[in-house]
């Protein structure tokens, strides 16, 4: 019997990727004593801050794997993995720039045109432009071959109507990119007839909508697609190749280190605590920071396989499953460690990591359908 390997082999994580770390770490620290640094849980979806993503851009660790002839600094995906992952854990605010950056521009040298990503990614390794993800829809969930957002043809280009749901930054992004149905379902083949489209979300007929969260943050919203016309020139990749490239986009979505890192500003904290005796000792918390250890050597696997232009879909499934029940896992376990810290930025973080718990194993693709993922990547269905 063959057996299948789940997670890719480890890159060795050495020499200029340590001298790396320890750059942004310097940089890091030097950000939160000038104050404009608070470490926070699930920085890279509500922490915006174009101020700082712009210092990240003048330092070249925005649009670090874009070619120089892009307007990028040409690097691995290794090296931006480190940068990424040190920016979690600091609970940097991040979120300006997150999606742009982490699936936009890969997906934009994989199948954008040649207008598109000299238009986009300079702008993006600049700081300069912004990008949401047009997936999700009311009522279809995980499941993206239910969408029912529409794509028309026209003359010079396209009309599109639908709606897209859980848009975080779409009212303060430039652009998303839309998955949309160009051909009638075929209850046979429902991943065909898919397309996507680089829609600017200032067009006319676009309407975005806030969802504003029990804690009364907004960053996720409803974007209502009213026949908005896009020019044949913003279809992105090939009409009819949706599925396959929005699939092919899931990888980057769901394998990166925010899929373990997003309460990990609460749990070094919570270690902080322990030192002082603020909060009673614990030996779960060696068990999580063993579970952290190893998710980031998954997720360094998954880099490196992009590195070597491998597919790591089912090892992406599987960091993200993973990865996002270790989070919840922390946040739970120090919600219950303590039940009112005095030190109020720790009380904080405590309590944005519960109300932001629920969405970690939602986001990306729920936990029960990636599991279908991953056996169907093992060929156990």
């Amino acid at each position: 019997m063959i057996s299948r390997r789940l997670v890719p082999p480890v890159p060795d994580d050495a020499g200029p990727l340590h001298a790396l770390r320890s750059e942004v770490r310097t940089f890091l620290f030097e950000q939160r004593m000038a104050g404009r640094i608070t470490p926070r849980v699930d920085s890279w979806v509500t922490g915006w801050d174009e101020q700082f993503t712009r210092a990240l851009a003048a330092r070249g660790w925005l649009g670090m794997t874009v070619p120089i002839e892009y307007g990028g600094h040409g690097r691995s995906h290794l090296e931006r993995f480190v940068v990424t992952e040190e920016l979690l854990a600091a609970g940097a605010p991040v979120a300006a720039h997150w999606i742009a950056d982490r699936q936009i521009v890969p997906s934009l040298l994989k199948y954008g045109s040649e207008t598109q990503k000299r238009s986009y990614l300079p702008a993006i390794a600049r700081g300069e432009c912004f990008f949401a993800i047009g997936m999700s829809e009311p009522d279809s969930g995980s499941d993206l071959a239910s969408v029912r957002t529409k794509a028309t043809q026209v003359d010079g280009g396209w009309q599109i109507t639908g709606t897209k749901v859980w848009t975080s930054g779409a009212h303060r992004a430039d652009a998303f990119i839309c998955l949309s149905r160009t051909s009638p379902v075929d209850p046979c083949r429902r991943h065909e007839g898919l397309s996507q489209f680089i829609v600017e979300l200032k067009s006319p007929g676009v309407d975005i909508r806030p969802i504003v969260s029990m804690s009364g943050r907004h960053h996720f919203n409803e974007v209502i697609l009213d026949d908005v016309f896009v020019a044949d020139a913003m279809v992105f990749g090939s009409i009819g190749d949706g599925w396959r490239q929005v699939t092919s986009e899931l990888g980057y979505e769901r394998s990166g280190p925010e899929r373990f890192l997003s309460t990990f500003p609460l749990l070094a904290k919570t270690a902080e605590q322990m030192f002082h005796g603020a909060v009673p000792r614990h030996p779960d918390l060696g068990r999580y920071v063993a579970r952290l250890a190893g998710l980031h050597q998954m997720s360094l696997a998954v880099a490196g396989a992009l590195e070597r232009g491998e597919s790591a879909d089912t090892a992406a499934a599987v960091v993200k499953v993973l990865g996002t029940a270790t989070e919840g896992d922390i946040a739970e376990f120090v919600d219950l460690l303590t039940e009112l810290p005095e030190d109020a930025a720790y009380r904080a973080l405590v309590e944005e990591s519960v109300l932001q718990r629920p969405g970690f194993t939602l986001r990306g693709g729920t936990n029960e359908v990636l599991r279908g993922v991953i056996a169907r990547g093992l060929g156990m269905r």
